[in-house]
């Protein structure tokens, strides 16, 4: 499949201009009344952009450029799809199995019921492992490296017996990524960008800050943290976590690049004649992994039906796919109607609510 996105008019993939207008209304208008300050929206269907906008500025500096599609938002959560991404093309490789006990990668992983822990747990957020490490703060403020919290991962108590619960966890993804730098003897954030972002063109993406500076990137809005010295030794823009590279939250990327990404999970793997995935991997990636838990989630993506959030909206159809991140960031794709949507802002507000709000507009303007 050739297929890649290109410029296209609404009412050449069947939707009305007029309801996708509507949708980058909300958006401007979140700006204007300063909820948040910066936002960009990618949408496309068929493989044709019908909507690429950015709202705001880029900082609060005078000068500062305006944001547009192609500007760089801190992702956070949306990094761990990506992840997932990466450990799939070594399945595809045969450098993996997904049901291989992920002691056999990481042997140091061991104790208890640790031995129960598969690959495919990691990705589908069934591992028993937390969502953060009860040190995590004391790492952060230490600027420890990753090693420091893979190696905590490795020996923190387990919640729950693995695969007989579900968990939102990040220190599962963590390990995920250590078996894709085990396997490969590189750093994830090169074999992304080596087997990923140079492939697709995804050349406004990086984990962690690639070739960029914090002030080429849009600003996150970070005030949840009343402690101002933590804020700038560890917070969201400061140099340490920008450039962490953690897999679970410190990926970079812009909108038009996340269409990308999207679009080739819709093309089952190919993008302009590349074939980064192979279909059975998409297929795999996007379909649930967890059953009878109902907790459905695929490998790395997120589901409509998935409990931990309903970001996507209510009108999306039962197959969507994506993934939301703590930054104020969405990005979902539809197979059914053949359509994408890349929500990017510098500010979770209202728990979600308004990426639920612009999503349903995106659906509202499909007319066939």
């Amino acid at each position: 499949m050739n297929a890649q996105l290109e410029k296209g008019t609404p009412a050449s993939v069947g939707m009305s201009a007029e309801q996708l207008e509507l949708a980058a209304s909300i958006l401007a208008k979140q700006v204007e009344d300063g909820p948040i300050t910066a936002a960009a929206i990618v949408v496309a269907r068929h493989n044709k952009i019908v909507l690429a906008r950015g709202f705001g500025k880029e900082t609060h500096a005078a000068d500062a450029p305006a944001v547009d599609a192609d500007s760089i938002f801190l992702l956070a959560s949306i990094t761990k799809p990506v992840t997932g991404c990466a450990l799939m093309i070594l399945v595809d490789r045969g450098l993996v199995s997904l049901d291989d006990p992920v002691s056999r990668y990481i042997p140091e992983f061991q104790g208890g019921e640790r031995a129960k822990v598969t690959v495919r747990n990691l990705l589908s957020h069934i591992s028993g492992l937390p969502d953060m490490l009860p040190e995590n703060r004391e790492l952060r403020r230490a600027h420890a490296p990753l090693s420091a919290f893979v190696a905590g991962a490795a020996k923190t108590p387990l919640l729950y017996s693995p695969g007989t619960s579900f968990r939102y966890q990040s220190k599962g993804i963590l390990l995920a990524a250590e078996i894709v730098e085990r396997v490969t003897g590189k750093r994830l954030r090169d074999f992304e960008k080596e087997e990923i972002f140079g492939p697709l063109g995804m050349s406004h993406s990086a984990l962690g800050m690639g070739d960029w500076k914090i002030e080429d990137t849009v600003w996150f809005e970070d005030g949840r943290n009343s402690n101002r010295a933590d804020l700038e030794r560890f917070g969201a823009n400061s140099p340490y976590w920008r450039d962490m590279g953690h897999p679970w939250g410190g990926m970079h990327s812009s909108a038009l690049d996340l269409a990308i990404l999207l679009q080739t999970m819709l093309n089952r793997g190919e993008y302009a004649g590349k074939r980064v995935f192979s279909q059975a991997a998409v297929d795999a990636m996007t379909r649930d992994h967890n059953g009878a838990l109902n907790a459905p989630w695929g490998l790395g993506w997120g589901l409509r039906d998935s409990l931990v959030w309903n970001f996507f909206g209510q009108l999306v159809s039962e197959k969507t796919f994506g993934h939301t991140g703590a930054t104020g960031t969405v990005a979902w794709a539809d197979p059914e109607r053949g359509l994408l949507c890349v929500i990017l802002t510098n500010k979770m507000v209202e728990n979600g609510r308004l990426l639920r709000r612009v999503s349903n507009a995106v659906v509202a303007a499909v007319e066939d």
